[in-house]
């Protein structure tokens, strides 16, 4: 029986792997995965056989890790952040019953909400959600009341994918959302190529945020009414009474 393992990788330095991640990979025969993941443990994991493809083509990619696997492989599937969340994690599962020899395991990885927000100091202090304004497999509709409903309830919100060349005005319209709910003086934040070459954040008001640029490599802090700047950092306090 082979095995495949759906291994998150973190924001993608070596630094930024789990223990239990960097152990699966120095065990798997082969380490597969999207282009830019794979080239980005390549360097530390030096005599690996690898394979890759590119964007859109997850479900090949899956059937092609648990092929290898079900031909008595020891497979790692690399995913960007968690393996669970946004990741193959689930995609992996749903096609696992065609191949019955195959055993399947997750391991987790620091996520882009988790990663950002620590480089921003500690915007997500307190309840938060997590929403990927990427409609490619959601319809902007829900994804719209998903905003709506979290805006409402004053959750801070961390925005996955909040723009492309396709989709410049997605962030915008989310702005719009929170705003029915939230003061344009809210505390926000963003972070571009967190835990990689070229690390950069910014911290702002939600009015601000609404015309900053940002591309498909920013993660979007929306803070709580609560959210404040400390120190030059997006600080979400928890709700201890300091004396």
């Amino acid at each position: 029986m082979g095995k495949l393992t759906v291994v998150g990788i973190g924001p993608g330095k070596y630094e930024g792997l789990t223990i239990e991640a960097a152990e699966a990979l120095k065990a798997a025969d082969i380490i597969v995965g999207y282009k830019k993941y794979v080239e980005l443990v390549m360097p530390h994991f030096e005599g690996k056989e690898f394979f890759d493809n590119g964007m859109r083509q997850e479900e090949a990619r899956c059937r092609e890790a648990l092929k290898m696997a079900s031909e008595g492989r020891n497979v790692a599937l690399v995913c960007s952040g968690d393996s669970s969340v946004y990741g193959m994690a689930g995609l992996v599962w749903q096609l696992s019953p065609e191949f019955k020899n195959v055993e399947v395991a997750v391991i987790p990885g620091v996520t882009a909400a988790l990663s950002g927000g620590a480089v921003l100091g500690a915007a997500l202090g307190h309840d938060f959600a997590v929403i990927s304004l990427s409609d490619l497999l959601t319809p902007w509709e829900l994804i719209e009341k998903r905003l709506d409903a979290c805006a409402m309830a004053d959750m801070c919100i961390a925005l996955y994918n909040p723009g492309s060349h396709k989709r410049t005005d997605y962030l915008q319209k989310a702005c719009d959302i929170m705003l029915r709910h939230k003061d344009g003086k809210t505390v926000c934040g963003l972070v571009h190529n967190i835990g990689r070459e070229g690390e950069s954040a910014e911290v702002m008001t939600l009015a601000q945020l609404r015309d900053t640029p940002v591309d498909m490599f920013t993660t979007v802090f929306i803070g709580n009414c609560s959210t404040k700047v400390i120190n030059g950092k997006m600080v979400t306090p928890r709700g201890y009474h300091i004396g």
